[in-house]
């Protein structure tokens, strides 16, 4: 698994250093201290966000980062440039940060997300490579001026969150063969219990007794056995409400018989980066102190082909007594979703929310930088996307509009898998998770199929497996009672610009 990057804080950066970021830019260079003018425009530096020019006489290397104009300076431009730094600054072991002065940014805030930038832009997945790695910054000194104690619990709170990001982009990179079901089970498990949740692991018998006829009918066409994970979180305190998490769990995703071609399967190892965030940022929460109750559910397995793999035209009985007639069995994480919004309405919580790396249609729509938003908590419209936001992406409304829901009408069951047709496959996919959310509960649904996996780096987010989604739950229930989150309207009519 990666290696975590140790951040130290101190006033001033240590004789010792190798490297040295400055800040920052503006629509106009600012002075930096020790470094001419004419060597940044020679490196070509113009001080955008996340940009970085590599300064080197020999005897000490300094590292000017972009921070963009300096009157928007914020943790986003914060987190960039600490990623941008550590990719210039790779080489050499041992480095320095120097924190920027006079920025508008609490710096408890601003010294978590240069954490969070620190070791999510130095992170590597070196799990299946042979041989020594490559040389690796191991090592960050923040320096803070007279700033420290603030900083030290930025710091302390940054990592906290880096390392759960981190733990869920070893998960979804980990390969489909290798990170199984029960494995996965086992890993979530073994995080879980060592960060202080309650756990409790369903394996086949016991999702049988459950009825999880959705999770039970896409395992069908496995060898390996499906698993539930239910993580609880229980506040120091008296809890300031109770959020109830959902993240889809198929390990890898071949289609079933309705099977994809081979460039589509190349990346499904990474389709159940759903219940990777949701895992990682449950674990996160005691060392967060977080004040609201949380329960997460993840139902695991992979979706295969074999001699008794689910047919299209097949009929299953969800947890909630919802029959299902499948008639596209790549359609599969819906299923497994419904039984788990089910199981998550029966705790009665204040709201839903879940992660799904749910539809192709919806990177169609929004591109692979957002995440498609949609739910029936008007409420949501403001905290969700601000949260998401935090997490390194944005989310654009989709609608979810009743006329539609006809288009799921089995003449079999009660509902069929896909609203059949080319158009609105994002939509007729969340009415048909809307079925298995009791009334009466507001919930949000987040698409991340696009920023769940980059084909290229971005900022702190990496080729591959991103983590996204950890940071958005995080930052939500952080948040959480500060503000009226109930709601009970469906979002309808807006769109993403």
């Amino acid at each position: 698994m990666s290696e975590q990057l140790a951040v130290k804080v101190a006033k001033t950066a240590p004789g010792g250093a190798t490297a040295v970021a400055v800040t920052a830019c503006s629509d106009r260079l600012t002075r930096v201290p020790g470094v001419r003018r004419a060597a940044l425009d020679r490196a070509g530096f113009t001080g955008a966000v996340g940009t970085a020019a590599v300064l080197d006489d020999g005897e000490r290397a300094r590292v000017v980062v972009g921070l963009g104009p300096s009157g928007s300076v914020g943790t986003d431009a914060l987190r960039r440039a600490a990623a941008a730094f550590v990719g210039a600054a790779r080489r050499h072991r041992r480095v320095a940060f120097e924190y920027p002065d006079g920025l508008d940014v609490d710096p408890a805030v601003g010294a978590r997300a240069v954490t969070e930038g620190l070791v999510l832009g130095a992170y590597r997945f070196d799990d299946f490579r042979s041989g020594d790695p490559k040389p690796r910054i191991d090592t960050v000194t923040l320096a803070v001026g007279d700033d420290v104690r603030a900083a030290r619990d930025g710091v302390a709170r940054g990592l906290v969150v880096a390392d759960a990001v981190c733990f869920a982009r070893d998960q979804v990179n980990t390969p489909g063969g290798t990170l199984t079901a029960p494995e996965f089970a086992e890993r979530a498990a073994a995080r879980a219990e060592a960060a202080g949740l309650e756990v409790e692991v369903l394996d086949l018998d016991a999702i049988t007794e459950a009825g999880l006829g959705g999770l039970l009918a896409v395992n069908k066409g496995s060898t390996n056995p499906p698993r539930l994970v239910k993580l609880t979180y229980e506040p120091s305190g008296e809890p300031t409400g109770t959020v109830a998490l959902v993240g889809k769990g198929i390990t890898f995703d071949s289609g079933g018989l309705s099977i994809k071609p081979a460039e589509g399967m190349m990346d499904m190892k990474m389709d159940m980066g759903g219940a990777a965030a949701v895992i990682g940022a449950m674990c996160a929460l005691p060392a967060l102190d977080v004040g609201v109750r949380v329960v997460g559910f993840a139902p695991m397995t992979d979706n295969m082909v074999n001699g008794d793999a689910q047919r299209p035209g097949d009929v299953y009985t969800a947890r909630n007594g919802t029959t299902v007639e499948v008639l596209n069995t790549d359609a599969e994480g819906r299923l497994i979703l419904g039984d788990a919004l089910a199981l998550a309405s029966e705790e009665e919580p204040d709201a839903i929310v879940d992660l799904a790396t749910l539809t192709g249609a919806c990177m169609v729509a929004l591109g692979d930088g957002v995440a498609g938003r949609r739910g029936t908590a008007a409420a949501f419209r403001e905290p969700v996307p601000a949260a998401a936001a935090t997490g390194g992406a944005g989310a654009g409304p989709r609608p979810l509009p009743d006329d539609y829901r006809s288009r799921l009408d089995s003449q079999i069951a009660d509902i069929k898998n896909i609203g059949g047709g080319r158009f609105g496959g994002t939509l007729t996919a969340g009415l048909f998770l809307r079925d298995f959310v009791a009334d009466g509960i507001p919930w949000a649904h987040l698409d991340i199929a696009g920023p769940a996996w980059l084909a290229e780096p971005d900022g702190e987010q990496p080729k591959g497996a991103t983590g996204f989604g950890v940071r958005t739950l995080i930052a939500l229930l952080e948040g959480w009672g500060a503000g009226d989150e109930d709601g009970d309207e469906d979002e309808a009519g807006e769109d993403a610009g």
